[in-house]
């Protein structure tokens, strides 16, 4: 692979971990605004987290 396909690959590894803080992050505030509760915040960024490492792993991770 040249040095713009390890750029492009580091690039989209990195949208992954973020796209995932995000999404889930977002989902666990929203449910904080709309419960009240101040738990659903950490959970979904450490799902968000989770599913991020998840999937560079299913998609650049030897198998």
């Amino acid at each position: 692979m040249n040095e713009q396909g390890n750029a492009d690959q580091g690039l989209r590894i990195i949208s992954y971990l973020i796209s995932g803080l995000v999404f889930y992050g977002g989902l666990g505030w929203l449910a904080d605004h709309l419960l009240s509760t101040a738990f659903w915040l950490p959970i979904g960024l450490i799902l968000g987290t989770v599913a991020g490492i998840y999937l560079v792993i299913k998609r650049y991770g030897r198998a």
